[in-house]
């Protein structure tokens, strides 16, 4: 039986009752604590989200989060999000500024970028030079950057933005492919595998959910994700679909729903990384 590769707990995964496009994103769970539970259950790494790394910054200092990141032996650190990036100007750079500073003090390996919710666009050439720039600014401080494609943004398919970071042509700038993503956008696993290639893929998210979105897709994204293994979607089949693909490195677990929010932050961190584990023992059976 193969086991499972590293694992990644992405910031909604440890986050508590803290949620996107809410007043504040911050976690209710103090940061330290947060590193010490995803080791003490099985993690490989950790991620952050913007306000969380804001309130980091102003109280405890990044060097204080990375000792403890590296006392508990986690490897991989991933910060987030950067949207608003395609604009010249505006608020978006300011969470970017410290964006480099949180992934070049914890020596983050990804950033993450997504977009607003906005239709689908046709034509991405506006959008690479801001993007290059991005990745550019990225590596400068040892890191890369991944645009996650969302079925109620701009860049709505994993196929498109395929295209779209080819067109980019830079080192540091790629895919975050997340599962919820592929299927509530109707793509297939064979069109997703189509698209893809291994250099481009800097980060892969599982997750699971109903067979039926709930609500509008961003409640459904938000309020309705399930535990690997617990929904009707073809986690296996992901799973061995980006294997295929050839991607390699640490994969993020990523538990958006109101149940998630509820579970106090031990059992949180150990039912996803447990399900997890069990579905690439489920994958490596089937495959």
């Amino acid at each position: 039986m193969t086991a499972a590769p590293p694992l990644v707990a992405t910031c909604w995964t440890s986050a508590g009752a803290a949620m996107p496009a809410a007043d504040s994103e911050r976690s209710p769970f103090d940061p330290l604590d947060r590193v010490r539970a995803a080791a003490d259950t099985g993690w490989s790494g950790i991620g952050f989200v913007l306000d969380d790394l804001r309130h980091v910054r102003d109280t405890i200092g990044f060097p204080a989060l990375r000792a403890a990141i590296e006392a508990a032996g986690l490897r991989h650190v991933e910060v987030e999000l950067v949207s608003g990036w395609w604009e010249p100007e505006g608020p978006w750079r300011e969470g970017w500024a410290l964006l480099l500073e949180a992934a070049r003090e914890l020596r983050a390996v990804l950033i993450k970028a997504g977009s607003d919710f906005a239709d689908p666009i046709d034509d991405f050439g506006p959008y690479v030079a801001p993007f290059r720039r991005l990745a550019e600014e990225a590596q400068a401080v040892g890191a890369r950057v991944a645009l996650e494609p969302l079925p109620f943004g701009r860049f709505a398919t994993i196929p498109f933005g395929a295209e779209f970071v080819r067109a980019v042509d830079h080192p540091a700038a790629g895919l975050c492919v997340d599962f919820w993503h592929v299927f509530r956008a109707g793509t297939s696993l064979a069109e997703l595998e189509a698209s893809l290639s291994p250099e481009i893929v800097f980060c892969v998210e599982l997750n699971d959910a109903r067979e039926e979105r709930i609500g509008t897709l961003f409640e459904d994204t938000r309020d309705r994700r399930e535990l690997l293994g617990e929904g009707e979607q073809d986690v296996t089949g992901f799973i061995r679909t980006m294997r295929r693909v050839g991607f390699e490195g640490a994969w993020g677990v990523e538990i958006l729903s109101a149940a998630h929010r509820a579970r106090p932050l031990e059992e949180a961190l150990r039912v996803a990384h447990d399900t997890s584990v069990a579905a690439f023992e489920r994958a490596s059976l089937d495959g």
